[in-house]
């Protein structure tokens, strides 16, 4: 039944020719049954198996029904013909349909048997009947079937053009809308980090100038000042608040929900989606990633793989939030990902997450993402150390933290030293690194921080991109590397992730990072993991891995949190095709990444 809720217009005309070929041939057995050599009901018997065991193979297989269908309908209007000379005329449908339903290179056959042979034969067992007068209609019937075929290929075609255009206008439509929410929040980031930014450095530097005015008159107009920055700040906040998106308001149950629904009514495929669990907060940028993983996944399901069904599964954990996106495709033997797949990797390896896809010919494709649920904010209160030579900004990070309650700046550095001597006895759990300070530079103290107190976590806050300075921070055990223009979201998101154990590198940070990574490969190591498109860091902890050490003793090693770790060795794993640390070593044996 679901094969025939699936039939067109053409495939009821030749059930409908069949049937009435079938049915005329019965009534004229009846009205000529004198005639038979065999019984009444055993040509009757044959004629119903001649029609019905070659469309039920049709529906399997088209090779199949090319074989019943001249062995079968042939063998019985052979029989017939030799009883009944006219009966070779009811093999003319049969001629039609075979042209219609054969394929590729079947017509090489089925047209010589078609239209030479069984004339051949009809001929043979009624000589009264003209060899190449039924060849010429044989021909003329198999023509008409193949021109038939014609339409039926230039109505598929079209019909699949349809459908991926409908597809392809969805999917240009999430696009303008997702291009659009991500250009807002840029330019909301934008005028938060400078017009925001410079508000906030303006009102606390007045503030530090309130004791040296003398004057009732130079209070007053310090007052004054104060007043219109404050105010003017207050302005600035409810622009970006007016600019914020409706969508960024939407909870993601919501978004991918309404996701499915649009692509379900455009694409015209079934698409269940099933969300379990407490919904949580999350950050703008894993409610994007979450609703940009769907969306590749819904459009490759039916772009590459024909999927007629889809299935959305959210699931809210307790560690991890997860995405599952199963469709009935016909799959593939061999992945290969694009560009919208690296996108969505990418986005999910700078939330310290995960995309992995699972696929196999005839079953469909898995795709499934995973993103660490943020910490709770009371859980517990993080206490921050600040280094940066402008006071300015130490005192904008203060009060800006003062609206996170479970963000405490316990101590402020003016330079490298001092914030190495402080982290003695304040003992912090993030340290927030300038890196262009006097005495001693960020990084600098970076090393000798790590080199002291290893459980400190130290977070690099810069403005410029420097891809040689980052690199050499990373070696020296940072944490982290944020742009000073990040949003307070992002940075509040950010030290929470790095206080649990995680690392994370600005997006533009790591696009620079790794282009500069891949343009210096020159050694045969480099360019077997750039083949598999490894990471600095997996094919590091591939070689510890390859010397027996533990998750836990490389964490150690690299002073990293064993969640990380995990995450990388799972990731190089999925690249290099293996499932376990003995494969992982034998394929990076043969590569040639380890010796």
């Amino acid at each position: 039944m679901d094969m025939v809720k699936q039939w067109v217009w053409y495939d009821w005309i030749m059930l409908g020719l069949r049937l009435i070929t079938s049915l005329s041939l019965i009534l004229t057995t009846i009205r000529f049954q004198e005639g038979l050599a065999l019984p009444l009901w055993i040509v009757i018997f044959l004629e119903i198996a001649a029609f019905s065991i070659p469309w039920v193979c049709l529906q399997l297989n088209y090779k199949y029904y090319l074989f019943t269908e001249i062995l079968l309908f042939g063998g019985l209007c052979i029989h017939l013909t030799s009883l009944f000379p006219e009966a070779y005329l009811t093999f003319l449908v049969s001629a039609f349909l075979t042209a219609a339903n054969s394929a590729h290179q079947s017509y090489r056959w089925t047209a010589p048997a078609t239209v030479f042979i069984l004339p051949g034969v009809f001929h043979m067992v009624a000589p009264s009947n003209g060899y190449w007068f039924m060849v010429t209609y044989y021909g003329l019937a198999y023509v008409m079937g193949f021109a038939f075929h014609l339409l039926i290929v230039n109505h598929r075609q079209n019909t699949t053009i349809r459908k991926q255009n409908k597809v392809l206008e969805q999917y240009m439509s999430q696009i303008e809308r997702i291009t659009l929410a991500e250009e807002r929040n840029r330019l909301s980031r934008e005028l938060h980090d400078t017009v925001g930014h410079a508000y906030t450095s303006i009102i606390m530097g007045m503030e530090t100038l309130r004791s040296e005015l003398a004057t009732d008159t130079g209070t007053q107009r310090l007052d004054s000042l104060l007043e219109l920055g404050r105010k003017s700040i207050e302005e600035v906040r409810s622009y970006l608040h007016q600019m914020e998106s409706a969508q960024q308001s939407l909870s993601l149950v919501f978004s991918l929900q309404k996701l499915g629904d649009e692509f379900q009514e455009h694409a015209q495929v079934d698409v269940n989606f099933s969300a379990y669990g407490e919904e949580y907060p999350l950050s703008r940028q894993a409610k994007m990633t979450f609703i940009r993983c769907l969306q590749e996944s819904l459009t490759n399901a039916v772009r590459h793989g024909q999927a007629t069904g889809i299935t959305v599964t959210l699931q809210f954990g307790q560690q991890y939030t997860r995405l599952e996106v199963q469709d009935n495709g016909r799959g593939m033997e061999e992945w290969r990902e694009g560009f919208g797949m690296n996108a969505m990797k990418e986005r999910a390896m700078n939330l310290q997450g995960q995309v992995s896809v699972y696929t196999k010919p005839g079953d469909g494709t898995l795709v499934v993402c995973n993103l660490p649920r943020p910490a709770e904010k009371a859980d517990e209160l993080i206490r921050l150390l600040v280094a940066d030579d402008q006071p300015f900004i130490r005192e904008s990070l203060r009060t800006l933290f003062d609206n996170c309650p479970d963000l405490n700046v316990v101590g402020l550095a003016e330079d490298g030293e001092q914030a190495v001597d402080l982290c003695g006895p304040l003992q912090p759990h993030v340290v927030l690194m300038d890196l262009d300070m006097p005495h001693i530079d960020g990084a600098q103290a970076t090393k000798l921080i790590k080199q002291q107190w290893p459980h400190i976590r130290v977070l690099i806050l810069t403005t410029f991109q420097d891809t040689d300075q980052a690199l050499d921070l990373l070696r020296n055990g940072a944490d982290g590397f944020l742009l000073k223009s990040a949003a307070l979201l992002e940075l509040a998101d950010t030290i929470r992730l790095v206080h649990r154990g995680g690392t994370l590198i600005d997006q533009e940070m790591s696009h620079k990072i790794f282009e500069k990574f891949d343009g210096s490969i020159q050694s045969p190591q480099l360019k077997a993991a750039a083949d598999y498109e490894l990471t600095a860091r997996e094919v590091e902890i591939l070689q510890l891995v390859a010397k027996g050490l533990r998750y836990k003793t490389i964490a150690s090693k690299l002073n990293l949190s064993d969640g990380t770790v995990r995450n990388y060795a799972s990731s190089a794993y999925i690249k290099l095709g293996v499932h376990n640390k003995e494969e992982a070593y034998q394929k990076a044996l043969d590569i040639g990444i380890i010796h």
